[in-house]
C-alpha cells in the first residue's frame, strides 16, 4: 500500500486530493496542515498538525510516517502580501521546500510540488515546460526558487505549474470564482480587470492530474491548467451566467485602475499537451468546470439541510 503525506491538507487543493484519494483502497494517507484539526470529520482520516516552516517538525513527521510520496500543496499564496512581507514569503515558499526535500532524501520519498504561472512574465505565449521563467513579482520569484530547490536536491520529484485555481471545499478561503459568486449573490458590485488573461483551472481536474502523477510515478515538470484562455472579467461573467446572477454588477476596469501591489502577468497560456498525453487527463474549459462547481455547491447545500 502506497503511503502518501499531504501538506496544506486543509486548503482547497489539499482537501480535493484527500477526497479523491479516499475513494481508493490502495493508499494510506496522512493529511497535515498548520491547523490543530482536520476539516474532515471522517475519523478514518489520519491527521497530524505540521508546520512546514519548522525544520524539526518536518523531519520528525516524515521520518515517523515514512511516506512513499509527499504532495506539497502548502504555500504562502497571497501575492500582494508576498511583496510586502518577503521574509515570510521566503520562509513558507522556499525554506519549507528545503526542509521537505532534506527529509525526503533521508527516507527516499518522492515529492510532488505545486508551482504557478507567476514564474513567467506574461510576455510570451503559449508556454511549454521548457520556456525560460521570468517572474514579475516576489511570489513568482519564491515559487521559482522552490522549483530550483527540488532540482538541486538529488531526490525524485515532479513539479506541477498551474493557474487561477477554483473550486469548493470546507472553510476554504475564497478563490476567484467563489469571490465572484459570494459578492454577486449578495447583490454587491465588484471591479474585475479586463486585461489579465489566463486559464482558470477547476481544482478536481488538477487533483486527478496529481493522482495520475502519483500512480504512474512520473517525475519532471508539468503544466496543468484549464483548457481555455479567458480574461478575469469574462471568467467573472461566466460565473454570473452559470449561477444565474446579475452580470451588470461586474464592473470592467484596467489593471492600472485596480492598483494591485504586485505586478501580474497580463497573458498566461500553458501548453498542456504533455500532461494530457502522458497522464491521460482531460482538462475542462470554463463552462464545464463552472457547471460541475454549481452541482457540487448545490449538493453541499442539500446535505446541510
Amino acid at each position: 500500500m502506497k503511503r502518501i503525506l499531504i501538506t496544506g491538507g486543509n486548503g482547497l487543493l489539499g482537501q480535493t486530493i484527500t477526497r479523491l484519494l479516499m475513494q481508493e483502497t490502495k493508499y494510506s494517507i496522512l493529511v497535515t496542515s498548520i491547523e490543530d484539526q482536520s476539516v474532515f470529520t471522517n475519523h478514518t482520516i489520519h491527521y497530524r498538525r505540521l508546520d512546514v516552516t519548522d525544520r524539526r517538525d518536518v523531519r520528525e513527521s516524515i521520518q515517523e510516517y515514512k511516506p512513499d510520496v509527499i504532495v506539497n500543496t502548502a504555500a504562502y499564496t497571497h501575492v500582494d502580501d508576498c511583496e510586502d512581507d518577503r521574509e515570510k514569503a521566503q520562509l513558507y515558499n522556499v525554506k519549507s521546500v528545503e526542509y521537505l526535500a532534506e527529509a525526503a532524501r533521508i527516507t527516499d520519498a518522492r515529492i510532488v510540488h505545486l508551482s504557478t504561472d507567476y514564474v513567467f512574465d506574461g510576455e510570451k505565449a503559449p508556454l511549454n515546460e521548457s520556456a525560460p521563467p521570468s517572474p514579475l513579482n516576489y511570489y513568482g520569484r519564491t515559487k521559482l526558487a522552490s522549483e530550483n530547490v527540488l532540482r538541486g536536491a538529488g531526490i525524485r520529484h515532479a513539479i506541477v505549474r498551474t493557474m487561477i485555481l477554483y473550486g469548493c471545499g470546507i472553510d476554504v478561503k475564497p478563490n476567484f470564482a467563489l469571490w465572484v459568486l459570494y459578492n454577486l449573490s449578495s447583490g454587491k458590485k465588484i471591479n474585475v480587470v479586463v486585461d489579465q488573461y489566463g486559464q482558470p483551472t477547476f481544482v478536481d481536474d488538477l487533483g486527478y492530474g496529481l493522482i495520475k502523477i502519483i500512480e504512474l510515478e512520473r517525475t519532471g515538470l508539468y503544466h496543468i491548467s484549464g483548457s481555455e484562455v479567458t480574461s478575469r472579467y469574462d471568467f467573472a461573467v461566466a460565473v454570473a451566467e452559470t449561477f444565474k446572477l446579475k452580470k451588470d454588477l461586474i464592473q470592467p476596469i484596467s489593471s492600472e485602475e485596480f492598483h494591485q501591489v504586485a505586478p501580474r502577468p497580463r497573458y498566461s497560456e500553458f501548453m498542456i499537451q504533455k500532461a494530457q498525453m502522458e497522464l491521460g487527463i482531460r482538462m475542462s474549459n470554463v463552462r464545464e468546470g463552472l457547471s460541475v462547481l454549481r452541482k457540487q455547491l448545490e449538493y453541499r447545500k442539500y446535505e446541510e439541510l
